[in-house]
């Protein structure tokens, strides 16, 4: 594997972390960035900044308007962008519309994505995602699922509880998974695509938490004998944990890209400090105890960016990368956790104000050690591929498994 950038690429990350330092930090204490993430008023703003910068949308096929970057550019450029966090909202690759967009791309039929795809592609329109439940629904178990869609003549009817959904809040669109009835069969999860506003899904309540940097916020949805065409079913009847892993595996690591890019902004704000400030007769990168903890940072900056432009090498060969993924997801969200403290404990008391980025992206990042899957359940689920594995090499030669 050749770790050295292509030059157009090398080109490409310059020019996103230029524009992100130039025409996006601005806007960062701008009020309308608020506690339930930025209003669509200044997505929209940031979105024009991007399209005028010609950068929106590099992770969509270029028929569709993007850049059509591959994985592994998508790691470049998704971490230049993480640099702010509203880097990602102004370039159009921000959770969860970056995922169901591929969604979208893999699995939708020609007319679903000339409704669905083409406008969210462009930064008109946002959507959301509705799997997790509330107790004692699907969360990190998706087999736990309690929504149900029931087949009535040409629509499915859907009943349930989603919360913690990203982005409903204003979206134009959502994805829903739901378990499947058809002539009083299960058979097994689907997703849905429905517009929105639309009678059957209400907004119950929005939710309050540590995190702020996600347009729309988190919400919890009651779907109320929503009411979806037989048409608007994504990809086929009953493969919608298929479509998930589809959708989740590549959305993992991109989630890793754009907190890395955040990991770097307060390790470079914790590192310009260190440098100034002086204490006990030098300045604090002077003494060993806060020098050591910024080259730990450094160690797991650099680790984590291998980790996880290797794991987007893999998916660009065609290769599966689901173990490869969980993997990187449970290294990247611990390591840029660990950048992100030891930056927030070097500036000391002003670390703990908002007269830098770094407290906001200590309580923002903290959420990604458990979205899209816990780092637990990713080791579980790696343990057990490890007692698989131990259990065929125990097997008598010549026994099948």
């Amino acid at each position: 594997m050749d770790f050295a950038l292509p030059q157009e690429l090398a080109a490409l990350e310059a020019r996103t972390s230029a524009f992100v330092r130039e025409e996006i930090l601005p806007f960062e204490t701008d009020p309308r960035r608020t506690a339930h993430g930025p209003t669509d008023d200044l997505r929209r703003e940031l979105v024009a900044k991007a399209r005028a910068a010609g950068l929106l949308s590099p992770h969509v096929a270029r028929e569709w308007g993007g850049l059509g970057l591959s994985h592994l550019g998508k790691a470049v450029v998704f971490e230049a962008a993480g640099y702010s966090m509203l880097g990602p909202v102004a370039l159009n690759i921000a959770a969860p519309d970056e995922g169901n967009m591929h969604l979208l791309a893999e699995v939708a039929s020609p007319a679903q994505n000339a409704r669905f795809l083409a406008p969210m592609a462009v930064g008109e329109t946002r959507s959301c995602f509705l799997m997790t439940e509330p107790h004692p629904g699907a969360g990190a178990d998706p087999s736990l699922m309690k929504t149900t869609a029931v087949r009535e003549g040409d629509h499915f009817v859907v009943n349930g509880v989603k919360w913690l959904i990203t982005g409903a809040e204003g979206a134009a669109f959502a994805i829903v998974m739901a378990r499947t009835v058809v002539d009083g069969r299960d058979v097994g999860a689907t997703m849905f695509l429905t517009d929105l506003p639309a009678a059957g899904f209400r907004i119950a309540r929005a939710l309050d938490t540590l995190d702020s940097s996600f347009t729309g916020g988190h919400a919890e949805v009651a779907l109320e004998n929503l009411r979806v065409p037989a048409s608007d079913v994504l990809g086929a009847v009953g493969e919608g944990f298929r479509y998930a892993q589809a959708r989740l595996v590549p959305a993992r690591l991109t989630h890793c890209m754009r907190w890395l890019g955040a990991a770097r902004r307060a390790h470079d704000i914790a590192t310009d400090y260190a440098s100034r400030r002086e204490a006990f007769g030098g300045t604090l990168l002077s003494h060993e105890g806060l020098g050591f903890m910024l080259a730990d940072n450094e160690i797991d900056l650099h680790t984590t960016r291998l980790a996880i432009r290797h794991a987007a090498w893999l998916l660009d060969q065609g290769q599966k990368a689901n173990v490869e993924s969980s993997m990187v997801k449970v290294f990247a969200s611990e390591a840029i956790f660990r950048i992100v403290d030891r930056s927030l404990q070097v500036l000391g008391g002003l670390g703990m104000t908002r007269d830098t980025e770094v407290e906001r992206i200590f309580r923002d990042v903290r959420g990604f050690r458990i979205y899209d899957g816990p780092s637990e359940v990713h080791r579980w689920n790696i343990a057990r591929r490890l007692a698989r594995g131990a259990a065929v090499k125990a097997m008598p030669e010549g026994r099948a498994a």
